[in-house]
């Protein structure tokens, strides 16, 4: 792989080489050097493709024809994120933050559809709310890959994946403590060491580890976190390199997501008025969200020749979350808030939701691969081949009460708790909570979940005078035990795309690719479902002015998902597979290089209609962005700075009843490096704007983040 090692290219191809990635800022120039003494560009490659990347290889962007983007490190925390949802706000398609502030999962949505998170190239989160999150200091980038990704992946969304790459140990000595404050009583400290263990360089380490203590913008909704990501390499040779990341967890938390009632935050409530948008509506002695994850991942490369590398990654992962959340519950206005006679039943008391879930889960997965580049005639071919197996189980034991001591006939307190659980969001005051005997007489014992997949694929990427022609076929069979029913699918995807490399720079292309994701349950006639499924038509080009880092992609796509459940006109109780959605889109990303500056500019427009004829919930037609960094030199040498702006478009409920209204945000950030020493102070949504990031039909609305300061200092040694 080429992460931080230094390659040399002819000056003329030194742009291509160098990933740029669309949504790029860097503001590390001055890691970036020319020797002028050679008639070569010496250039230190921050964030490439790599054997364990999104797209599994080492391909350009500017080369590779279907829409990729990179986030290295540096330029997430020089964005002042603290977690994986801000890292790719500055991307275009992409939601970050979907549902607002969270502690519980990052809500990625790439292209109008949940993106899974992937690490290393492998799965890594399944099921909902049994594992923990990605800390991004233990990470050297996030990749996004947008579109359908079933030749490489098996099963999976078409909107695309976020991969995250691990950090791994290097061959030279190096280190840094870092510590950081900021607002919400947020204190943090991280270290990161890596280096060789022999004088021969045999065997390599490198130690990443997190503490972190912080509050949020809402009372009650702490976090407490330890993460340790230990790794070795093994490198008895150039041609061999294993690598072994072990990675814990240990999170203690809250959930941030209050799922606060439409009525009384984007509408007003009863008798007009509002509450707190950072409301905590939980319990302080009851909510929580603990998490612990153990994984083991083994990376391998063989080069066997000159034409043939042999790869592999395996993993071994274990997680387990305590889920405990009480909230409003949202029925529909306020229909069940009121008295008979229209009052405000004793003054803004309202029934809540509580909610207990025991999770778990357990993955056992490999990918083993094989590279073969070999010229026929005019041809050049870098085939890959592979064998991918993944065994996942998820345990999710809950317990359910909704609208406790609700008379759901009357809208009145019932005869068996009463209002001893309400709660009133405009008086909030706390103390009053089902206790764990009642909560263990709900709970519901669930059976445990099981699904088996092995995937076989190829994938050819050839090469001929300025073309490039990508071809891929994958074969699939999936077993899939819910403890109620048992299902086997097989599936066969296709991918392939054109390139044509204009000697200006202008690379068009054209792509074709695939998704699918097993359906369970049967017909009418007991038939098992069909697979959902999904196509992508991508139509763009990609742009690099010659001998510079600069790098403009412009992409317009078409996504169909079909085989969706809907009810069976003709057998009520029953579905049928004829749903659709479709979604089209128009992408630009930009980001342009000067001695001093740099300046990033992306926007999207999504057109998206769900299976009702409606447009996607939570997902905005407009988006843009735009960040715009300075590192100067001379006597001001060691400063930089950086301002971003964000827009959200307004977007609708699901139903089309309901507009969540647009914002926009102004990130900042200023910094300065003297010998081992680097301070940064970072702010995100810097003018505290209030806003809603969705409300939905249902009936609840999510808050967005309010501004968040982060003052950091880092020694490195």
């Amino acid at each position: 792989m080429l992460r931080f090692n230094q390659v040399r290219r002819s000056a003329p191809i030194a742009g291509l080489c160098l990933l740029t990635t669309a949504l790029s800022t860097t503001l590390v120039p001055a890691a970036l050097a020319q020797d002028t003494g050679t008639d070569e560009d010496v250039i230190t490659v921050h964030g490439v493709l790599g054997r364990y990347s999104a797209t599994k290889s080492d391909t350009p962007v500017i080369e590779t024809p279907r829409s990729v983007s990179i986030e290295t490190l540096d330029q997430i925390l020089e964005r002042g994120a603290v977690d994986l949802s801000d890292a790719v706000l500055y991307s275009a398609g992409v939601i970050g933050d979907t549902y607002g502030i969270s502690t519980r999962v990052d809500s990625v949505q790439v292209r109008g559809l949940r993106a899974p998170e992937y690490r290393d190239s492998l799965q890594a989160l399944f099921g909902s709310y049994n594992n923990t999150r990605s800390d991004i200091y233990t990470i050297e980038q996030v990749e996004i890959l947008r579109g359908p990704s079933a030749i490489l992946y098996g099963q999976g969304s078409p909107g695309g994946i976020v991969n995250v790459v691990s950090k791994t140990p290097r061959e030279d000595f190096a280190g840094e403590i870092v510590g950081e404050i900021g607002n919400h009583d947020r204190y943090q400290l991280a270290a990161d060491v890596t280096g060789p263990l022999d004088a021969a360089g045999t065997w390599l380490y490198r130690g990443v580890g997190v503490w972190r203590d912080t509050g949020s913008q809402i009372d009650h909704v702490d976090e407490r976190a330890i993460t340790l990501a230990p790794s070795i390499t093994f490198a008895p040779s150039a041609d061999t390199r294993i690598t072994a990341l072990l990675n814990y967890q240990d999170i203690d938390a809250a959930a941030a997501s209050q799922f606060l009632p439409i009525y009384g935050t984007l509408l007003p409530g009863p008798d007009g008025r509002y509450m707190d948008p950072n409301l905590f509506t939980g319990e302080p002695g009851f909510d929580r969200y603990d998490t612990d994850s153990l994984s083991l991942t083994l990376l391998g490369e063989h080069r066997v020749n000159e034409h043939l590398q042999l790869e592999a990654t395996l993993r071994r992962t274990e997680g387990e979350a305590d889920y405990r959340q009480a909230w409003i519950s949202f029925i529909g206005g306020d229909r069940y808030i009121r008295n008979p006679d229209g009052s405000l039943y004793r003054d803004g008391y309202m029934p809540r939701t509580f909610y207990a879930s025991e999770a778990r889960s357990e993955q056992t997965a490999a990918d083993v691969r094989a590279r073969l580049e070999l010229d026929t005639g005019g041809f050049s071919h870098k085939i890959l081949g592979g064998l991918q197996y993944q065994d996942v189980t998820t345990d999710n034991d809950t317990a359910y009460l909704f609208g406790v001591g609700l008379d759901f006939a009357t809208g009145l307190p019932d005869s068996t708790y009463g209002d001893t659980f309400w709660f009133n969001p405009f008086e909030p005051v706390y103390g009053a909570y089902p206790s764990d005997a009642v909560i263990d007489a709900f709970m519901s014992d669930a059976p445990e979940s099981r699904t088996q997949s092995t995937g076989l694929y190829v994938h050819d990427q050839i090469e001929y005078g300025n073309w490039i022609a990508t071809l891929g076929l994958r074969s699939d069979w999936i077993e899939t035990d819910t403890g109620s029913a048992r299902q086997e699918d097989d599936k066969l995807s296709t991918s392939l795309a054109l390139m044509y490399r204009f000697d200006s720079g202008l690379n068009p292309y054209v792509s074709y690719s695939e998704s699918f994701e097993p359906v369970i349950g049967t017909l009418f006639d007991g038939s098992a479902y069909e697979p959902q499924e999904g196509r992508q038509y991508e139509v763009g080009v990609k742009y690099q002015p010659p001998g510079t880092r600069s790098l403009v992609t412009l992409a317009w796509f078409s996504i169909e998902q079909s085989n969706l459940l809907t009810a069976d006109p003709d057998h009520p109780g029953f579905q049928v597979q004829t749903g659709q959605v479709d979604i089209t889109g128009l992408e630009f990303e930009s980001a342009w290089y000067w001695d001093t500056v740099s300046l990033e500019v992306n926007a999207s427009q999504l057109d998206t209609e769900t299976v009702d004829g409606f447009q996607m919930a939570s997902i905005p037609e407009l988006q843009a962005s735009a960040w715009l960094g300075w590192r100067p030199t001379g006597a001001w040498s060691g400063f930089r700075a950086g301002a971003g702006v964000r827009y959200v478009g307004e977007s609708q409920n699901g139903a089309d009843s309901l507009e969540t209204p647009s914002y926009t945000l102004v990130d900042a950030m200023i910094g300065y490096e003297m010998d081992a020493w680097n301070f940064g102070l970072h702010a995100s949504n810097l003018f505290d704007e209030a806003y809603y990031a969705t409300c939905l039909a249902r009936g609840d609305c999510f808050v967005g983040e309010d501004r968040t300061v982060v003052a950091r200092v880092a020694h490195r040694f």
